[in-house]
């Protein structure tokens, strides 16, 4: 998989470089002089890879972590290939702090135009042809031997969902990897967080282009429900071999129709209980509070102007809430 990147990220600078954008194209700024969008107040680190500068990415979280940047083919019938989606990876803590992609309509969930869901009945190995595989593209010293969800109790819970990502193949099954997992219990997984799922699908029927990253709270001990290796649960991390269950979950969301913008954010404690008939709309917050609540800085490569308009505002009707 030569096409997947991975940088190792050890210092934050403060840099400009062109944002890229496989979905409908957007004028942020013009360079005068280049020609080409650029985006003026990009706080993301420098990097080989203009990926980064993408509106769906938070600012970086800085220290030793990696960002794995997945292409793919997103659309098996005209072969539009793009990023496929995003994760910074904390090989301290073992896990995932956020993944971030982008929506819209020629690669979104279509019944016509669907590709199989990947399935293996290798599990627990993490093989590139088990349910849930290595990311290859991780360093190998990051990488598993063994799945530690395995008699854990806890789903695996995908954070850019499989069903976002069923118009080709490969981009599918890079889903599955589990570098794009959180330890989810079912009754929220299948339940609140798939509905908050099905609603950021349907949103794309109001934007030309979705900017989304999800994720869970892995940063502070009081943020973590407990830690968890296969069987082994404690309320304290013994080592690192141990991942961390987050106590909340997010959405950001980003909406461009045209020129015009509009946010949302989903913050969601994390409980073993069915909430699937709950009022999405109670879990609606701006994307002002939901950094204050996560402590990330999201859409940090929007001009401004504009980042600071959408990030206070919350527009509920807009989202159909």
């Amino acid at each position: 998989m030569k096409n997947l990147q991975y940088l190792f990220i050890f210092t934050l600078l403060l840099t400009f470089f062109a944002c890229s954008d496989d979905g409908d194209d957007i004028v942020i700024e013009k360079n005068e002089n280049a020609g080409k969008t650029v985006v003026n107040s990009n706080r993301n680190t420098s990097g080989p890879s203009e990926a980064q500068g993408r509106l769906e990415f938070p600012k970086l979280k800085g220290g030793i972590s990696t960002v794995v940047v997945h292409k793919a083919v997103l659309n098996k019938n005209t072969q539009q290939q793009g990023v496929n989606y995003c994760v910074e990876w904390d090989p301290e803590l073992n896990a995932q702090r956020w993944s971030c992609y982008q929506l819209y309509s020629s690669i979104n969930y279509h019944s016509s135009y669907n590709v199989s869901r990947y399935s293996s009945d290798n599990d627990g190995l993490l093989l590139p042809t088990s349910q849930y595989p290595n990311d290859a593209d991780l360093p190998k010293e990051y990488q598993w031997t063994e799945d530690p969800y395995k008699y854990s109790g806890y789903d695996h819970g995908h954070i850019c969902p499989s069903a976002d990502r069923l118009r080709a193949t490969e981009a599918n099954y890079q889903t599955f990897f589990i570098t794009n997992m959180q330890p989810q219990y079912n009754k929220f997984n299948a339940g609140l967080w798939e509905k908050m799922e099905g609603d950021v699908r349907n949103w794309v029927s109001l934007a030309d282009t979705l900017y989304v990253c999800k994720g869970g709270t892995i940063d502070s001990s009081t943020n973590v429900i407990e830690y968890v290796k296969n069987g082994s649960h404690q309320s304290a991390r013994v080592n690192s071999s141990y991942i961390p269950v987050p106590r909340y979950f997010f959405m950001a969301v980003l909406s461009r129709k045209g020129s015009k913008w509009q946010a949302l954010g989903y913050w969601v404690e994390h409980i073993n209980k069915d909430r699937s008939n709950d009022n999405r709309r109670n879990y609606a917050v701006s994307i002002d509070r939901l950094e204050e609540l996560t402590g990330l800085d999201f859409f940090c490569n929007l001009p401004d102007d504009i980042e600071n308009e959408v990030e206070r505002t919350l527009v509920q009707s807009f989202w159909g809430l």
